[in-house]
């Protein structure tokens, strides 16, 4: 009598793993090569809107940033949120109307500031980010107490503004 069990053949098993590996190379190569090119590569920085709902984060150039960083230490030290991120990202787009609405409901206590580091690649550097959304949080003399990678909601960055000693 003969035995007609079928058996798993080693190199099916073989070419379907080797294909799962193939596709994870090739996704790694094509994430890695994304990164390279928008890194080699900067675009002129313009100004942007980053629309999520009804409001609207401007993103600035950087020289902008730095003309509006140091009107703001000659007029008062304020507290300041730096919001590092992209006018694309989807975690960007959702912190966007919580950083306008703390732009105007606490001004006077603390600065908002965003920066598209994507239009502005040399600001990413300077902050030294690994990935965005990005919140640096400085007190009013400029010293960086607190920074939180990923989406932070109004709560957290009211409860964190707080736990720093900032009157809201």
């Amino acid at each position: 009598m003969e035995n007609t069990e079928s058996k798993p053949k080693a190199s099916g098993v073989l070419s379907g793993l080797g294909i799962k590996v193939a596709i994870v190379a090739i996704l790694a190569l094509a994430v890695g090569a994304t990164v390279y090119v928008k890194n080699q590569n900067p675009t002129t920085a313009t100004q942007e809107s980053v629309v999520a709902g009804n409001k609207a984060v401007e993103a600035k150039p950087a020289s902008e940033v730095a003309r509006q960083s140091a009107a703001t230490e000659t007029k008062a030290a304020l507290p300041r949120l730096v919001d590092l991120g992209a006018t694309k990202c989807i975690p960007c787009k959702m912190m966007a109307p919580i950083l306008e609405e703390l732009k105007k409901t606490h001004a006077g206590k603390f600065d908002v500031v965003f920066i598209d580091v994507w239009e502005n690649p040399d600001e990413a550097k300077k902050y030294n980010i690994k990935l965005i959304p990005t919140q640096v949080f400085y007190d009013a003399s400029g010293q960086e107490r607190f920074r939180h990678e990923g989406f932070f909601s109004k709560e957290d960055i009211l409860a964190k503004w707080k736990e720093l000693g900032v009157a809201l």
